[in-house]
């Protein structure tokens, strides 16, 4: 996850072409496959035994696969921290530390943005495998096991994942409309920002996985981009029938006691969620199978 001012997470950018081949993989150097990446194709360790995962370290563990190194702060992942004893920290997010992981001597690195790739691929094989190019659960789980021969595991991850998921939108949908609408947000000391179906926040698990809507202009203007800064006037146009809100500072009763918050509909009729970023901010298929089931047990929690 990135941590960058603005937005607070996420800003690698997202587009209409995909940067990443879903059949990552071809026949290299004998003990190697080629990997076609943004950055040309690159050889890689057949079965890579020290990962640094800069990046996609909760789908890694999903896999079974647990890397040598990885950022301090996803280490602190709220879903999976427990699973990373023995895992050392390569320094702040979005800006590794070079020393920390020379001393790992990882046979292959993983990062979600080219920022770094000069630096660190001089250590090691280096794919870039930007942000966002995988658009949901099921196309980073089925890279990620074609690319370290982790098929089987992948398929049966994603098979009960599929099953936890159909449950959880039995419930929901037999709790809420069909038509209402549901707004992602966050809140900061001084902003406020609204996001789409693929940066955290709660948006994998409302838009993707419960197949809930969004507020018309979320759809025409956000789902692309994935997120904008709102000014105080503009809340109203993108504030849904239900609003999932990121605050660390701010609880329900205050949103529902603020003269602003207070008169959408969704603060007045009692359909705000609020929760810290430690449990939204994360966007890893298992942040996200938690996240549905903690989102279902508040939208529909008679079912």
């Amino acid at each position: 996850m990135n941590t960058n001012a603005q937005p607070p997470a996420n800003t690698a950018a997202t587009g209409n072409s995909s940067a990443v081949d879903s059949s990552p993989a071809t026949a290299g150097a004998e003990g190697t496959k080629s990997v076609s990446t943004v950055k040309g194709d690159v050889e890689i360790p057949l079965h890579p035994e020290r990962i640094v995962a800069e990046e996609y370290l909760g789908t890694l563990i999903a896999l079974d696969v647990i890397p040598v190194g990885a950022p301090g702060l996803t280490l602190q992942n709220y879903y999976f921290e427990q699973a990373l004893n023995g895992v050392a920290d390569t320094g702040q997010y979005g800006q590794p530390s070079v020393e920390n992981i020379v001393g790992l001597q990882p046979d292959l690195i993983l990062i979600g943005s080219a920022n770094n790739y000069d630096q660190l691929s001089k250590i090691s094989p280096t794919l870039v495998i930007p942000y966002g190019e995988l658009k949901n659960v099921h196309e980073e789980l089925t890279y990620f096991g074609k690319l370290l021969d982790r098929e089987e595991q992948a398929k049966a991850w994603l098979k009960q994942y599929d099953e936890r998921v159909a449950a959880a939108r039995a419930k929901v949908d037999a709790a809420i409309p069909d038509d209402a609408t549901f707004s992602i947000m966050e809140v900061g000391d001084k902003s406020t920002w609204v996001y789409g179906d693929n940066f955290g926040r709660g948006g994998q698990p409302i838009y993707q996985a419960l197949g809930r809507k969004p507020p018309e202009r979320v759809r025409a203007e956000i789902m692309e981009k994935q997120w904008m800064e709102l000014s105080a006037e503009m809340l109203d146009h993108y504030a849904g029938d239900y609003i999932i809100m990121t605050s660390n500072s701010r609880t329900v009763e205050d949103f529902e006691s603020d003269p602003l918050w207070g008169s959408l509909p969704a603060v007045k009729n009692g359909r705000l969620y609020v929760w810290p970023e430690e449990r939204s901010w994360y966007y890893d298929p298992l942040a996200v199978q938690s996240q549905i089931e903690e989102l279902t047990a508040w939208l529909a929690p008679d079912h």
